[in-house]
């Protein structure tokens, strides 16, 4: 089928500033005239000739339904800036552009953006939110090859963005590749400066280990076991999470005392967590001590409720 790619645009009115919703709405139509190969053709056209930002994002939006890898290179054009210029636009409006090639980017999984991912990355004139957006998307392709530029990140204290810090140990936790421990448990060990402020980040490298399944790493134990006593309720609560799957045999007890943590949440999950390690003993316990909260013994109930009566019947 011959496609006219330039009467599709001025049907869609691709460049007409304004009426997003009207281009919205005359690209949509475009699906019921065409088939899936087609459509990925007229979206790529619309991709490298679209100005406008706001309506660039919609057919950003079209090509990630599709999800075909023809569309990476468009897509690596808009996150690279090399459709739209600041000083033409709004510059937030192509910032959210460019985010949204990233992530579409990154629902493609094909490694061969990872360079262009890292070239972002590792640019620190470069928005945070895009570079926020390319860690993401590394994380999600899986490439290992991004492992090593995603630890210098982790590692740069003088990294101005901690979101970016958090990002990238979030991929590291993605990728699951044991070198990335050592750096990730360095956070956690960092007693002084800045970064003891920096909760959320110690709490996205508290899931990356759990995801790493690190926990039987000595280094990697202790500093679990240090941050038990943090006063960020989150971070227990992540530290209960990684140390659940440990095999060392100090675990249970340590997650055990966080039955009686000042927080309600952390006692929650510290009780699933000894469930799930060894079953309906410890509901049974935590129902006949009266040592533990109200609370704690209702979670208790709820459990029992919830999946003890459902194996029941499953009997």
């Amino acid at each position: 089928m011959d496609i006219d790619f330039e009467n599709l645009s001025i049907r869609c009115a691709i460049n007409e500033p304004g009426n997003i919703s009207g281009t919205v709405d005359a690209v949509e139509q475009l699906s019921s005239e065409y088939d899936e190969e087609s459509l990925v053709k007229i979206y790529n056209y619309f991709i490298v000739t679209c100005r406008q930002p706001e309506k660039l994002a919609e057919i950003i939006r079209f090509e990630d339904k599709i999800r075909n890898k023809d569309s990476l290179a468009p897509l690596i054009d808009v996150l690279l800036g090399k459709t739209l210029a600041y000083d033409d636009f709004d510059k937030d409006d192509c910032i959210n552009v460019r985010v949204m090639a990233a992530k579409a980017i990154a629902n493609l999984k094909d490694t061969s953006a990872v360079n262009a991912l890292l070239y972002c990355l590792n640019n620190k004139k470069e928005n945070y939110k895009i570079r926020f957006a390319c860690a993401d998307a590394l994380g999600k392709i899986g490439d290992k090859y991004a492992v090593a530029p995603l630890i210098d990140v982790v590692k740069d204290e003088d990294e101005k963005s901690v979101y970016l810090r958090e990002s990238a140990a979030s991929a590291l936790g993605m990728l699951g590749d044991a070198r990335a421990i050592d750096s990730l448990v360095g956070i956690l060990e960092t007693k002084n400066g800045l970064v003891d402020k920096f909760t959320f980040l110690k709490e996205r490298v508290l899931e990356a280990l759990g995801k790493l399944k690190a926990s039987d790493n000595s280094r990697v134990f202790r500093a679990l076991k240090r941050s038990l006593s943090d006063e960020s309720p989150q971070i227990r609560i992540n530290a209960i999470e990684a140390l659940m799957d440990s095999d060392n045999e100090e675990s249970y007890d340590l997650i055990k005392n966080c039955l009686k943590d000042t927080d309600e949440e952390v006692q929650k999950n510290a009780l699933i967590a000894l469930y799930n390690m060894k079953g309906r003993k410890i509901l049974d316990e935590v129902l006949s001590d009266k040592g533990y909260s109200d609370n704690l013994k209702s979670e208790a109930s709820s459990i029992i409720d919830e999946y003890e009566n459902e194996e029941d019947d499953d009997t």
